[in-house]
């Protein structure tokens, strides 16, 4: 996918969620979300908190390596979040939907899902919005609810139900291994 596309599908998952999952259900490559969408906003949020790092930064000569260690950071907090959420969400199908394993379905679904994080972090990783990033991931709730119903054809009796255990875990595996990440590079630090 080219960047132009990438920008024109962001767009569209936030400024309108229902049309943008329809387009999403007619692709037949499921794992074209990765290589497609998932890998280039990480790299984009990775980018973006390297930068960030050095606007306002008067750490001298360690600020590259601080860009660094934060670049990594981002990057395997998405990527880890990613496949975590994709697996716990494939486990949340098979328990409440009574589905089988359908792995590459819940990847495309968690990876496009994940459109506010990676949205949010490509924005914070330049200014500092903490508290109104925590805000604005709730939108995730949305996205997830129209994806659900669209890609994940999950019944109207368990949508709202499903719709806010995904979203749950979408938006909590990458702060998770974040913080994994932050403990285990202060133990070697």
């Amino acid at each position: 996918m080219n960047y132009k596309e990438l920008l024109n599908r962001t767009t569209l998952l936030i400024s309108s969620p229902a049309k943008a999952w329809e387009g999403i259900v007619n692709e037949t490559n499921r794992k074209a979300v990765m290589g497609e969408f998932v890998y280039p906003m990480i790299g984009l949020c990775g980018l973006s908190v390297f930068i960030g790092t050095f606007i306002g930064n008067t750490a001298g000569v360690s600020a590259f390596q601080i860009a660094m260690t934060r670049c990594c950071a981002t990057f395997v907090s998405l990527f880890g979040g990613f496949f975590l959420a994709s697996y716990l969400t494939n486990l949340l199908g098979k328990q409440i939907l009574g589905k089988e394993d359908e792995l590459e379905l819940n990847q495309q679904f968690v990876g496009y899902s994940m459109v506010v994080t990676f949205v949010l972090d490509i924005i914070t990783g330049l200014f500092s919005l903490s508290i109104l990033r925590w805000i604005l991931q709730f939108y995730t709730v949305f996205v997830v609810y129209e994806g659900a119903a669209s890609l994940m054809n999950v019944e109207k009796k368990d949508l709202t139900r499903y719709s806010l255990i995904a979203s749950f875990i979408i938006m909590v595996c990458p702060s998770l291994i974040a913080a994994v990440f932050d403990k285990l590079s202060l133990i070697v630090n």
